[in-house]
């Protein structure tokens, strides 16, 4: 019912608005191309039907590379004095965005009573990072949590139950040694790319949050979080089902649909690249537990910059509406792996079917129920850098993973005293 609503109301609003709203109406985008697969296809793809049903209104979608590079890139642009009115950056970039005044709340734009409505919309879960301070800051969009992809045919070669995946850190040790031999490896974590996001999943799992939520304490040396590292490094060096030193995000899926590794930690939104690729079967769960399960959630946000004309930000703000509307985020979630970030969009026929034939396009949905906030905070960029640089020199042997974490624990401290 809400969802007829919603979608009733929206096209009435686009209607009433009409050409004389959106006078030729431009915005500038900035979008995070990062993850494998068509993604930039089926944004443009996306883009494309929107002009259709509004042609006074032109979005002109800059892809920038990783979040990261992006963030640089649009933050650059913005201090330069260039016309952005929105883009996707990372969830967790909330703190910074805020602290240095360069964006709109959602929450004070989206002022009617249908636009209120479609704020409380979308998975709790995924509302946490782009929620400060009482008000909404970011739209999840591109949004996923970590998910075990796992080879079914090895499986069945090595006499376990296919339909079954590890939901113990120890069930996953003793899996992922009947799967290693001399020509594949039982489970690959990447170590590189966002090191942080699949450290602070193994934390979660040992019962341990790295960050307060106003985003100005960190605890990354607390025994559960030097203990969850350990057996990050234990992998490779006491159980021998990982490889050595640091594995590479952008290529791991390439290692998994080419067999080198039985099982792999790896974002949902790699999903229907894997799907495409893969010539064997393949399963998809919810990650092990230690203490209890649990994921990250992760991915981007939109975000409303300010400096924006009214008629721009109108006009932004009905864009991204459209964008994450269910049917958008169930084609979305289709054509990549990402979540659908609504439970509407799950209602849409065409993912109905879709997961009817696919069970694994709804892992990463049913892990919402277990998932926390990505880690974020003030000065994000460089505390993530050293937890990072942390979980790096304890992979690859440059220092124990205590002393790695009692250092980057010390110098998170500094750059976040001003906000404490």
């Amino acid at each position: 019912m809400f969802k007829n609503y919603l979608i009733a109301t929206s096209s009435a609003l686009l209607m009433g608005m009409g050409a004389s709203a959106y006078s030729a109406v431009e915005l500038t985008m900035y979008y995070p191309i990062s993850v494998g697969g068509p993604l930039t296809e089926v944004v443009d793809g996306l883009i494309k039907d929107f002009h259709a049903q509004n042609p006074d209104v032109k979005v002109n979608a800059v892809y920038s590379g990783n979040y990261d590079e992006t963030r640089v890139r649009a933050l650059s642009a913005l201090r330069a004095g260039e016309p952005v009115q929105l883009s996707v950056l990372g969830a967790l970039d909330t703190h910074d965005l805020v602290e240095q005044g360069l964006v709109e709340a959602f929450s004070d734009v989206a002022q009617d009573a249908a636009s209120q409505e479609w704020l409380k919309s979308f998975y709790p879960a995924l509302m946490a990072n782009g929620t400060l301070e009482g008000k909404v800051w970011g739209i999840p969009f591109q949004r996923s949590t970590i998910v075990m992809f796992y080879n079914k045919d090895m499986f069945r070669e090595a006499g376990l139950n296919p339909e079954q995946a590890p939901k113990t850190w120890d069930e996953m040790v003793q899996t992922a040694k009947t799967l290693t031999t001399d020509k594949r490896h039982g489970l690959m974590i990447p170590s590189t790319g966002y090191p942080y996001w699949m450290f602070q999943a193994l934390a979660l799992q040992n019962g341990h949050q790295l960050m307060n939520e106003e985003g100005t304490e960190v605890y990354l040396n607390d025994p559960k979080s030097v203990e969850a590292l350990a057996f990050f490094q234990d992998l490779a060096n006491k159980h021998k089902v990982s490889p050595s030193g640091t594995i590479e995000w952008g290529t791991l899926r390439q290692a998994f649909v080419q067999g080198q590794t039985a099982m792999m930690w790896h974002t949902t939104g790699n999903l229907t690249a894997v799907k495409n690729e893969a010539g064997f079967d393949f399963g998809v769960a919810m990650l092990p537990a230690k203490e209890k399960a649990a994921s990250p959630t992760g991915g981007g946000n939109f975000y409303l910059f300010k400096g924006a004309t009214a008629e721009q930000q109108r006009a932004a703000l009905d864009f991204v509406r459209w964008m994450t509307a269910p049917e958008r985020a169930a084609q979305w979630s289709m054509a990549t792996g990402y979540v659908g970030v609504s439970p509407a969009a799950y209602e849409e026929p065409a993912l109905v079917e879709y997961a009817q034939s696919f069970s694994q396009a709804l892992v990463a949905r049913d892990q919402l129920a277990l998932a926390y906030p990505e880690f974020a905070t003030y000065e994000t960029a460089r505390v993530r850098e050293l937890l990072s640089n942390a979980v790096q020199a304890a992979l690859t042997n440059g220092k124990t993973p205590q002393a790695a974490l009692d250092e980057a624990q010390v110098a998170a401290e500094r750059l976040l005293r001003p906000f404490k």
